[in-house]
């Protein structure tokens, strides 16, 4: 189990080295010249190759990538010489120091650094933290609606098997995996939000948090979730119904069903407590996988409904072409989707040996 455990790791390692260096070597090659963002086009050039500097553009791209993973990683290497690229500077970094190697270098334990905005000059790490809660809540409420719905049509659909109610609930599943998010959000938008606002009482934006206008400070809005979780939920509904159903149809064909329905056990005993619960095991490990997507994957959904989430700060930062707010959400969002998947297979480890071998 150990070494499942640490092989596992191993891999979740890999993939965010893999989304780092993508990321790096993605936004350096835009077009653009950060420093100029920053000073405006009235900028000299003084000033402009004082910014670059700062910021290590001045430096090699190769250079430029050494400074950034070491920007990243919690054990880092610096120099005490305010002259060297890697120079520790303390404003950066909260670190602890480790040991001592060479005439000035140093090696370090920190919290990662995701540079800093250049709109706001704030840490990139403390204006995503901002905005996390928001959309970790839009994405476990999703999952939520998603997990309740699509196991109950899943079941529906299995035991009314060829019927036209499953043939109808097979359809719509189909169709939410077909539609994207964004267009199901643009209607769900018009159609609650505007057209029938008058009988739901939702709006076609709004956050979780809102000021109120009469000076009432910081208010929740719970029905501005309702849309967006919806809207997040419509995949996950159909993937997780088509799941539940096919389980559901290869667990009722078992002998020990047959069995239980022989002793003369109630139709519903049998479902709920002898075939829905064997059922459920891959259903469960499918939810998870999908709770890291939603995490990942709610920009468009955000930014449409006015969410302001991790993908609304990003969609914004992407049109200020604040590069480093859009390059810390995506590996922030990488690591949660990396982890959430070990969790969920060293889980399934502890549940299930044979997948231990693989």
């Amino acid at each position: 189990m150990i070494q499942f455990i640490l092989k596992r790791i191993s891999y979740g390692f890999l993939v965010l080295a893999g989304v780092v260096t993508v990321v790096f070597l993605l936004f350096n090659v835009l077009p653009g010249d950060p420093a100029r963002m920053l000073m405006g086009q009235r900028a000299d050039e003084e000033s402009l190759k004082i910014i670059q500097k700062d910021l290590g553009l001045d430096q090699p791209l190769s250079k430029q990538f050494v400074m950034y993973v070491n920007d990243l990683t919690p054990l880092s290497f610096h120099d005490t010489n305010p002259e060297h690229y890697l120079f520790l500077d303390e404003e950066k970094y909260n670190y602890t120091a480790l040991f001592n190697y060479g005439e000035s270098s140093v090696a370090v334990l920190k919290t990662p650094y995701l540079r800093r905005s250049y709109s706001t000059k704030r840490k990139v790490s403390e204006t995503l933290m901002d905005y996390m809660l928001e959309t970790a809540i839009l994405a476990l409420a999703s999952i939520i609606i998603a997990s309740i719905l699509g196991v109950l049509f899943g079941v529906i659909s299995a035991l009314r098997k060829d019927s036209w109610v499953d043939r109808s609930l097979l359809f719509v599943s189909v169709l939410g995996m077909s539609v994207p998010s964004f267009y199901s959000a643009i209607i769900l938008s018009w159609l609650f939000g505007y057209v029938l606002s008058e009988y739901t009482g939702l709006n076609m934006t709004g956050s979780l948090f809102v000021y109120d206008d009469l000076g009432n400070g910081e208010m929740i809005r719970l029905q501005n979730l309702i849309l967006p979780a919806l809207t997040l939920g419509v995949r996950p509904v159909s993937a997780i119904m088509q799941l539940t159903r096919s389980s559901m149809l290869d667990v009722m064909s078992q002998d020990y069903i047959r069995t239980a329905r022989a002793k003369g056990l109630k139709y519903s005993v049998v479902v709920i407590k002898h075939a829905l619960k064997n059922a459920l095991n891959p259903v469960i490990t499918a939810i998870s996988g999908m709770f890291a997507s939603l995490l990942a994957g709610a920009l468009f959904v955000e930014w449409i409904y006015g969410w302001k989430g991790v993908g609304w700060v990003l969609f914004d930062a992407l049109q200020r072409f604040d590069l480093p707010i859009v390059m810390g959400g995506v590996l922030l969002t990488a690591t949660i989707f990396v982890m959430i998947n070990i969790l969920v297979d060293i889980t399934y480890g502890f549940l299930d040996p044979r997948v231990r071998v693989k």
